[in-house]
């Protein structure tokens, strides 16, 4: 029997970019109410000013400020009122001669001579066209600029931004109802098994409900991905690469679950040797939980494979560390959302080998980091984490009171 001729995670990563960069995602344009959560392919630069106008952010009168002087509840300053502003009307015309005022709705355009807005709170009608004012306004007091929300030639969004609803008002505000996004990679989740069933199902003796295709193809949809198919299939030599030469005609990424240890029906290295012209590039990982992982390239199809372990932690943190990575990377977003938090237990490390541990996190001034201890085939404690952190190859763990960063789960 071969022993598996481990890669680290990091030259992992290397062999997938290195066969990948070529092959960057494809993009597309798409209306803004189709954007939400699609991830930009290039920088959004404002081709205006936001706002266009002066804009009043109170409900008042716009005024010269020095014509308020030191207006008081006992002693006030008289305004002549000279107008309205009507909101959705072209008010430009309007001007603000010495002692006069306009009324001015929140939004509204503040017009030329006002150097401020006064709220409605601190005025009062007084006889005929005139206004009690009972407090003084500093210049640019409630006034929006030209311009102070967003300049011309500003950048409104950075390529590789996830587009999240804020992301869309923002856009919305800039008149822009297309949108430059990446086509995402279309996925197909294949898990293998004689053991398994589907949920819906009773498991017999020795049997075991299917968990890898699903929590793998959520998190690919979490993601932005889209996945074309999950499959549940025995150990069949014959079934698996026919669904191997199937998926590559319309996926990007084939995830296989389970079959890629050295056990004696594990045949995924020698499927996906077979079905990628690249052949497999790594066979195995210097990483706990995670050694049993294998990844392959078909250049003709430009199709990406990648087998993961069967235990379902190992499998969700192997497709983060390496799929979910590379995509993020090809695409410039940001690589995860971590956190500083502080264990209070000596932990070790496997020896040798990236060793990954589950944590949930309690509250403090510094988080703590719980650990949580996931066996074989167990889910529970996987949905308990919060995220995990790392432990590199040559260190010996971690002691209590050291402060370690967190992968948050997304």
């Amino acid at each position: 029997m071969d022993l598996l001729r481990v890669d680290t995670i990091d030259a992992a990563r290397g062999k997938l970019e290195d066969v990948c960069g070529s092959i960057m995602p494809r993009t597309e344009t798409v209306s803004l109410h189709d954007s939400i959560g699609r991830v930009l392919a290039r920088n959004i630069i404002s081709k205006e000013n936001i706002p266009s106008y002066r804009r009043s952010i109170m409900d008042g009168y716009a005024v010269r400020s020095r014509d308020l002087g030191a207006a008081g509840d006992m002693v006030p300053s008289f305004l002549k009122i000279t107008g309205e502003v009507l909101l959705g009307t072209d008010s430009s015309g309007l001007f603000l001669e010495a002692g006069q005022c306009i009324y001015v709705p929140t939004g509204g355009y503040v017009p030329d001579g006002a150097d401020a807005v006064v709220m409605v709170e601190y005025c009062e009608p007084f006889g005929s066209g005139m206004l009690a004012v009972s407090k003084s306004v500093s210049a640019g007091e409630n006034i929006v600029r030209v311009g102070e929300d967003v300049a011309e030639g500003d950048m409104l969004l950075e390529k590789g931004r996830r587009l999240r609803p804020q992301d869309i008002g923002v856009l919305a505000a800039a008149g822009i109802t297309e949108v430059p996004v990446f086509v995402p990679w279309k996925v197909t989740v294949i898990s293998t098994g004689d053991e398994l069933v589907s949920p819906e199902k009773t498991p017999g003796p020795g049997q075991i409900r299917d968990i890898n295709s699903y929590t793998i193809a959520a998190r690919s949809t979490a993601e932005g991905l889209e996945v074309v198919r999950t499959v549940s299939a025995r150990d069949d030599d014959a079934v698996i690469a026919a669904l191997l030469e199937t998926a590559k005609a319309d996926s990007d990424v084939i995830v296989m679950s389970g079959g890629s240890s050295q056990g004696k029906k594990d045949m995924t290295a020698e499927l996906i040797e077979r079905a990628a012209d690249c052949g497999v590039l790594t066979h195995g990982i210097a990483a706990k939980p995670g050694k049993p992982t294998i990844t392959g390239f078909d250049k003709r199809s430009a199709t990406l494979f990648i087998g993961l372990p069967g235990h379902p932690a190992a499998a969700l943190i192997v497709y983060e560390q390496l799929l979910i990575r590379l995509w993020r990377g090809m695409t410039g977003q940001n690589p995860e959302i971590t956190i500083k938090a502080m264990v209070k237990t000596n932990i070790p490390s496997a020896p040798g080998r990236r060793t990954f541990q589950l944590v949930t996190l309690k509250d403090g001034d510094i988080p703590e980091a719980v650990p949580v201890f996931a066996r074989s085939g167990m889910i529970s404690p996987v949905s308990l984490a919060d995220g995990f952190f790392e432990m590199e190859e040559n260190r010996e763990g971690v002691k209590d009171g050291d402060i370690v960063e967190v992968h948050l789960w997304k």
